[in-house]
């Protein structure tokens, strides 16, 4: 497939639009909220359950399962309604979530029960929001920016990665758990005083979709006759499924494989994102939309060094394995989500970035269980090796059902598909 011309001249061009920059400052420090929740949420199960890594797969299942059935929901409704005040309510409930699980560990009454419960709830808020909010970065800079803001608003959610961990570290060693989950549902505060701050009348918004019977259908028929997104989506299923289980992997090995307090667990955690942060930045300056032999390439590249990073033997190489991890994980991800969003009618994109989010995290109940059992019969390392075999068989799979399609489909995707958006803006260029 031919590549597109992306937009944004320069690294950070996206930042030039006031209401994006107040977007991602906002979300940088809920963000950094999200990231010593993270940490301290699995922290917080290890200590509960006596060191259990099903524990901790059932947790992170349980908190990824609502994606699996609201996601599409949440794409709908990001078509449907104002995108903004959806994001805000989304927000709200995933700060009081927090607010409730810290309170919990604090007062040092929390059980697994506990965790598994409000972990799910939380994730009733996420699975909402993740659409909503993949939606709504085109509102704010419009067609010209787009790939180049995608590259951004995760550069900033990576960023917040890097420092995150290191705080949920300390503050955990020095406070406990709940403290640090505190601290995520105080974060939300920043995020909703920016989206209350943007300048609505500079939005540019999608024509909001009417109420009609069959619109959910409509976005899987959409997909399921484009075999280029069926590829794309496939990856992301595959990546999600066994690929994207950090919350789990980076726990085991850091305390049950190699013996690590809170505080070296946290700045292993930053360490992986320094590659993160430096994959998401090469993703805002790529000018070109990313092809899709180079999607499922970069998801192949991904699973044999997280096969690798398994087989590290001490915890040095393995803290020296995480960037290029992280690395290649954000390439992985940047790029199917640009593939994704920049080439499909804007009419459609919610739904369609919405059933994306559901293979990306809906896959996650499903992998993080079975590679949990895997770690308790195997021992830590069996997560993130097994993962990589799991993840490169099932990316084969996909390539193959999507061959199969173009065969049958003659001319699916010889001619590149450009979003109208594309098409008008490069037009006015030339």
């Amino acid at each position: 497939m031919a590549k597109r011309r992306g937009s944004g001249s320069t690294t950070f061009a996206s930042l030039a639009v006031p209401n994006f920059r107040t977007y991602v400052a906002g979300a940088f420090v809920s963000n950094i909220g999200t990231w010593v929740q993270r940490v301290a949420q699995d922290w917080l199960v290890l200590q509960v359950s006596d060191n259990s890594p099903v524990a901790v797969g059932i947790t992170t299942a349980l908190q990824f399962l609502p994606a699996l059935v609201l996601s599409p929901v949440g794409g709908l409704l990001a078509d449907r309604f104002d995108k903004r005040r959806l994001l805000m309510l989304t927000q709200s409930w995933m700060a009081v979530s927090s607010l409730i699980l810290g309170l919990l560990a604090v007062t040092d009454v929390a059980t697994t029960v506990h965790v598994y419960a409000l972990a799910f709830v939380f994730g009733i808020g996420s699975a909402v929001d993740a659409p909503a909010r993949q939606a709504f970065v085109s509102e704010m800079v419009g067609a010209d920016r787009l790939t180049n803001a995608i590259g951004l608003n995760s550069s900033g959610f990576n960023a917040a990665r890097l420092i995150g961990p290191g705080i949920a570290g300390l503050i955990i060693a020095a406070f406990g758990s709940g403290w640090a989950i505190l601290t995520n549902g105080v974060s939300y505060v920043a995020f909703l005083i920016a989206l209350l701050l943007l300048d609505e009348s500079k939005l540019i918004r999608s024509e909001p979709l009417p109420r009609a019977r069959g619109q959910l259908r409509e976005g899987f028929r959409y997909v399921a006759e484009r075999s280029d997104l069926v590829i794309a989506l496939g990856v992301g299923f595959a990546v999600g499924t066994w690929g994207m289980n950090f919350q789990m992997t980076n726990v085991l090995m850091s305390r049950n494989e190699f013996g690590l307090g809170a505080t070296a667990y946290g700045v292993l955690g930053s360490v992986m994102g320094i590659g993160s942060l430096l994959g998401a930045l090469l993703a805002a300056r790529r000018r070109l939309v990313p092809s899709l032999r180079f999607v499922v390439a970069s998801a192949s590249v991904f699973a044999v060094v997280l096969g690798v990073s398994g087989l590290a033997p001490t915890a040095a190489v393995y803290g020296i394995c995480l960037p290029v991890l992280g690395l290649s994980a954000l390439v992985t991800l940047t790029s199917t989500n640009m593939y994704v969003q920049t080439s499909v009618d804007p009419q459609v994109r919610g739904r369609v970035m919405a059933l994306y989010m559901t293979l990306l995290m809906g896959g996650t109940p499903i992998g993080s269980p079975l590679l949990g059992i895997l770690a308790d019969h195997f021992g830590p390392r069996a997560p993130m090796v097994g993962g990589a075999i799991l993840q490169a068989t099932t990316i084969g799979l996909v390539v193959l059902v999507g061959k199969s399609l173009i065969r049958r489909r003659r001319g699916d995707y010889s001619t590149p598909i450009t979003p109208p958006e594309t098409s008008r803006s490069e037009a006015a260029s030339s």
